[in-house]
């Protein structure tokens, strides 16, 4: 039978014979052997939901099936007949909590095979041979199985045991059977609450309907049937007035039944409930249990003043003094929002010279004064004062609306003697950071309330507070005695307050504030953190930022400036944000070392002065070009093999460049004969200045082919000169600037001389060297009287820079190829070698 198409949420299944037997799943079985007459049978299976209440049926019939008539078959077709198998029954049912009489037999199973075989029954499983073991046992012969005592549903609800059929010889013709025996409740449990007392909460005046609270109670016997289908009843109240809430039968839910709760009345109530099984039939098992139901308070109760009128005193200038207290009566639950009194003052303070507050332990009201009466100007106050509670009122339905409870008071001023009073009581002062001392920043004086004027009053500052400013005693005048800057250690707040007396002819005082406030000033300069700085073949931007240690709007952002016109044509400064800006060159600049002024100026206009160093290097990484990484690490060092090699031929080619010096120098007393295929590699000076024709003179220099050396000097009686090729103060770089270096300027560098890295092309060592060669020519051939031969004609003075294009003289065959830059090309273990041999 198809149970869940007629009651999809069926919980109670029951047959109205009991001959027939329906499971949950449909299947029906008869538990007798039945005979069926020639007319049908007819019974009714009788669906239920207990939740919801609903009951449906299904009528069934049972009617004889038709015999057929066998069809006729041919000899040798083979016969199939269908029989009967006994050796699966339906599961067994045994009710719970039997009498018996014991051993009480609850089925029997039967083998079809026993027809042909001798069969022997035997079974295993929980209840037989595990516990609860001798509960059930079989017969061997007959199959018939029995139960020997009574079985705890709620203990054991059903048993599946194992049933084998086998021969004498131990052949088992039937398959393993599992059989179930299902234990049928017997309604032994009465249902219990799952609480002893349960306790809810109901505000007060809540409308009829509300839900209070929810019941629970439990039932340990089957589930979905009559024995666990609980009824809830309310037994009786307490107090035994009129009843206040009504208990859901079914679901255990208390709601209120009273329209109106009154807390003031009854603060609580007491039920005795009772649950029963059997749907609350009274057949049923039932137990009770306690419910108590607490009222909340609402503010339904205005709070009331115990008097309507009072009268109090004060003297005149009583400032934050109590000079009266006011009660009330309020019905709600003390300390809880309802009752709190909440005052305020309806008439009489226009000018705020009064407040009231409320003093949570007595829930009075306390009236002070916040400012100073005057008895010249009222002797007599009236105030009018309300109260409040501090929550909103919340009224039962169809109650009449709470008015507000007031009362009046008189406060009368009493005269007195006062003494002088500032006006403001507080002043403000701002001071600019870092001002002269004895800066005049402001001016306080108090007035004398009986005449009005501030004739006959002396200012002082007592002792014990913050030095930063002091009173003139007759003026009030304020000036500093500090300079008042923010980054002291007492003055990092920025803000200092000074009380100030104030005495008239009778003593009498008044006090008085001046809160003296630091506005912060532009004082400090900014500076750029980081100075220096490898820029690679790259070329990438350099990241400046400054830092300045005043606050806005004294600080970022930064602007800045390259001060040389010569460096500025070289190098640019684009902005990167508030604080930073890039540097980066212009064009394709020499490598060197930069030394560029940079201005910062902040938004204040403050300009502090910088100087970025920048090593614009010939390197892939900045490593290569570091310079810490170039200095020795002290006299603790040791010379390879290759740098002694290299300082003995360096010396040795010092030595020849002096041998040839010297022999120019004295070509007065040996003459040298030059032959004319040197004319091209050799310097000729002209003592004029359009170009002249050729001159082979044994005095002329032969040009060296080298760019390694240091400098070389020439000496002439007392007078010595040297000159740098390349060194500290003397680079290229000043010779392509424009600068001019005369000998005494050379002279003055202190003769050190520095190994040339060989960078510069040869059109660039030909600019730096040829004024040089020609200044040597001119004082070789002096005599002691510093005269000049008379071979040679006098030198005009250094006029500016030559040509781009260079000189057409014969140092002009010399080709680019011809240049040192292979010397750029050389491996980092070689340059290593060369920094370590350079004389610093």
């Amino acid at each position: 039978v198809d149970l869940k198409e007629c009651l999809q949420s069926a919980e109670f299944i029951s047959s109205s014979d009991e001959n027939f037997k329906v499971l949950e799943d449909g299947s029906v079985y008869t538990t007798s052997a039945l005979s069926l007459s020639a007319e049908k049978k007819t019974f009714t299976i009788l669906l239920k939901d207990i939740q919801e209440q609903v009951e449906k049926k299904i009528h069934v019939d049972l009617v004889e099936e038709e015999k057929k008539t066998p069809n006729t078959r041919h000899a040798r077709d083979t016969v199939l007949k269908r029989t009967k198998r006994r050796w699966g029954p339906i599961p067994s049912v045994m009710i719970e909590n039997s009498l018996g009489p014991f051993p009480l037999q609850i089925q029997q199973v039967q083998s079809d095979t026993a027809q042909n075989y001798t069969i022997y029954y035997s079974a295993s499983g929980p209840g037989i041979d595990q516990d609860p073991k001798g509960l059930f046992y079989i017969e061997r012969e007959t199959g018939n199985i029995f139960a020997t005592r009574a079985v705890d549903r709620e203990q054991y609800p059903s048993f599946q045991i194992i049933c084998f059929a086998t021969t004498p010889d131990g052949y088992s013709p039937e398959v393993p059977l599992v059989h179930t025996i299902r234990i049928e409740d017997d309604n032994d449990n009465a249902p219990y609450f799952t609480q002893d007392v349960f306790e809810f909460c109901v505000p007060e005046n809540s409308r009829p309907g509300v839900v209070v609270g929810k019941v629970i109670a439990e039932d340990r016997d089957e589930p979905y049937t009559l024995h666990t289908t609980l009824k809830y009843r309310i037994v009786s109240q307490t107090p035994p007035i009129t009843p206040a809430f009504s208990l859901h039968g079914d679901s255990g839910v208390i709601s209120v039944l009273l329209p109106q709760l009154d807390r003031e009345l009854v603060p609580s109530y007491t039920l005795l409930v009772e649950v029963r099984d059997m749907a609350g039939q009274p057949f049923g098992l039932c137990t009770t249990g306690t419910v108590v139901i607490k009222i909340e308070d609402t503010n339904d109760n205005a709070p009331t003043f115990k008097q309507l009128q009072y009268e109090t005193r004060v003297e005149e200038n009583r400032v934050n003094v109590e000079i009266l207290r006011v009660s009330v009566v309020d019905l709600d639950e003390p300390g809880s929002p309802g009752s709190g009194a909440v005052y305020e003052i309806i008439r009489g303070n226009d000018d705020q010279a009064f407040e009231i507050t409320t003093d949570k332990n007595t829930n009075e009201g306390i009236l002070c004064v916040a400012k100073g009466l005057d008895y010249e100007t009222a002797k007599q106050r009236i105030l009018v004062i309300g109260v409040n509670n501090e929550a909103p009122y919340l009224l039962a339905p169809h109650s009449q609306q709470l008015s507000q409870s007031t009362c009046s008071v008189t406060v009368h001023v009493l005269d007195m003697d006062e003494g002088p009073v500032f006006k403001p009581c507080l002043l403000r002062l701002d001071v600019k950071e870092c001002e002269d001392i004895g800066t005049a920043i402001g001016r306080y004086v108090a007035e004398d309330p009986e005449t009005g004027n501030s004739e006959g009053i002396r200012y002082r500052i007592p002792p014990g507070q913050c030095n930063w400013v002091n009173i003139d005693d007759k003026s009030g005048e304020i000036r500093t005695v500090r300079v008042l800057d923010r980054d002291i250690g007492e003055m990092r707040r920025g803000q200092c307050n000074v009380t100030v007396l104030a005495i008239d002819r009778n003593g009498k005082t008044g006090t008085g504030t001046i809160q003296v406030c630091i506005v912060p000033g532009n004082k400090n300069f900014p500076r750029i953190t980081q100075t220096d700085y490898i820029m690679c073949r790259d070329r990438k931007p350099i990241c400046l930022t400054a830092q300045d240690g005043d606050e806005a709007p004294y600080s970022a952002p930064f602007e800045y400036r390259i001060n040389d016109r010569r460096l500025a044509s070289m190098w640019k400064l684009t902005p990167h944000d508030d604080n930073s800006w890039y540097l980066s060159p212009k064009s394709d600049i020499p490598y060197g070392i930069y030394e560029i002024p940079v201005s910062v100026i902040d938004n204040g206009g403050k300009i502090g002065e910088n100087v970025v160093r920048v090593n614009l290097c010939d390197c892939v990484t900045p490593s290569e070009c570091d310079g810490r990484s170039r200095q020795l690490a002290g006299g603790n060092v040791t010379l390879g093999l290759w740098a002694i090699l290299a300082m003995i031929l360096g010396s040795l080619l010092l030595l020849l460049i002096l041998i040839t010096i010297c022999g120019c120098c004295g070509a007065g007393v040996m003459h040298r004969q030059v032959t004319d295929d040197c004319a091209n590699h050799n310097l000729i000076i002209s003592n004029t200045e359009a170009p002249g024709e050729e001159v082979m003179d044994h005095n002329i220099i032969p040009l060296q082919n080298t760019c390694d050396q240091g400098g070389y000097g020439v000496k002439t009686g007392e007078q010595q000169t040297f000159e740098m090729v390349k060194g500290r103060g003397h680079t290229l770089e000043s010779v392509k600037g424009g600068g001019h270096q005369t000998l005494g300027s050379v002279k003055e560098g202190g003769g050190q001389t520095m190994m040339d890295t060989c960078r510069y092309s040869y059109s660039e060592w030909h600019n730096f060297t040829h004024p040089r060669l020609g200044e040597k020519v001119h004082l070789c051939r002096q005599d002691e009287e510093q005269k000049h031969s008379e071979d040679y004609l006098l030198s005009y003075n250094y006029e500016g820079k030559g040509s781009l294009a260079g000189s057409v003289g014969c140092c002009s065959d010399q080709h680019e190829e011809e240049a040192l830059d292979f010397l750029d090309q050389l491996e980092p273990k070689f340059r290593t070698l060369a920094e370590t041999c350079i004389k610093r």
